[in-house]
């Protein structure tokens, strides 16, 4: 007859082996000392063989112990894995998702998807907009979600990472060295414009605006064509364009903030539900990020 392992038995022994200390393990359980040594030594009774060996205070893995503890560790990931899936209500309802304009096809999509696929029943509604704009509607509870950029020095909000402004031009172009300098900004609202306007006149370069009404891709377009240069986040710079370094005489710009914001009350589970799917997003695309600089 096929044997069950007892998963309560299984847990015990993980926290043991992790602990080396059945007294730790029967804090970290909330157990007795001795329901640690009773089921460790049920379990033992159920294999017929040792799986700890005592030096001196500590207690030490047996080679069975040892050949026991990696396929422990994987049995009750996957029963606390189906535990959860199983028990837990699918959410459903709204979600509003405020996102800025230069973050929504670029940072955005794999959140989109990983989103929708886990929480199909959610309706999710992007709402885009610059991170001025963005701040206030969350504040005014006309969001659920945000996410917002801004200068370090001025983020509020939970940071999920900090990123460089840098210039933006047309491959191989000359534009950068008209002057006035021809400039390009999404909205005269947008949350890099104060500081690309102050980085200019603290170096006194004079400049005009080529394009300002809120379309990312207008503003892509007059830079791809050469008719001005604009300022992005690093990760957000298409592939086409070039990011103008030191040698084309423009100022450096700040580092910027993306960071996530909540309402101040009454958050939904959906929401709440969202704005993991957010940092995860995040999370992933910083480890990624890391490991191709390796």
């Amino acid at each position: 007859m096929a044997k069950n392992l007892d998963i309560t038995l299984v847990r015990t022994f993980v926290a043991v082996a992790e602990n080396a200390s059945m007294t730790v393990a029967a804090n970290a359980l909330h157990l007795t000392q001795g329901a640690i040594s009773q089921q460790i030594k049920r379990l033992e009774d159920a294999f017929e063989c040792r799986l700890f060996e005592r030096d001196g205070r500590r207690l030490e893995l047996t080679h069975a112990g040892e050949r026991f503890l990696g396929r422990a560790k994987r049995l009750l990931a996957l029963n606390d894995e189906i535990w959860t899936d199983m028990a837990a209500r699918p959410l459903q309802g709204p979600v509003r998702l405020g996102v800025p304009y230069d973050l929504v096809g670029t940072v955005f999509p794999p959140i989109f998807k990983a989103f929708t696929e886990a929480w199909p029943s959610v309706e999710l509604t992007i709402v885009c907009g610059t991170s001025p704009e963005l701040t206030e509607r969350i504040a005014r509870g006309e969001l659920d979600v945000a996410v917002v950029e801004a200068p370090v020095d001025e983020a509020t909000g939970e940071c999920l990472c900090v990123e460089r402004l840098v210039w933006v031009g047309p491959r191989g172009g000359n534009v950068h060295a008209k002057r006035p300098l021809p400039l390009s900004m999404v909205d005269e609202n947008c949350a890099f414009r104060a500081r690309v306007l102050k980085a200019l006149g603290e170096h006194g370069i004079e400049w005009r605006t080529v394009f300002e009404s809120g379309n990312i891709e207008a503003t892509t377009a007059t830079v791809r064509t050469g008719l001005a240069v604009t300022a992005w986040l690093t990760p957000t710079v298409p592939a086409d364009l070039d990011i103008l370094g030191p040698e084309a005489g423009l100022p450096e710009l700040p580092m910027f903030a993306i960071s996530l914001l909540l309402p101040a009350q009454g958050t939904s589970a959906a929401a709440l539900a969202l704005a993991q799917c957010v940092r995860d997003g995040f999370s992933t695309r910083q480890r990624v990020g890391e490991r191709r600089a390796a």
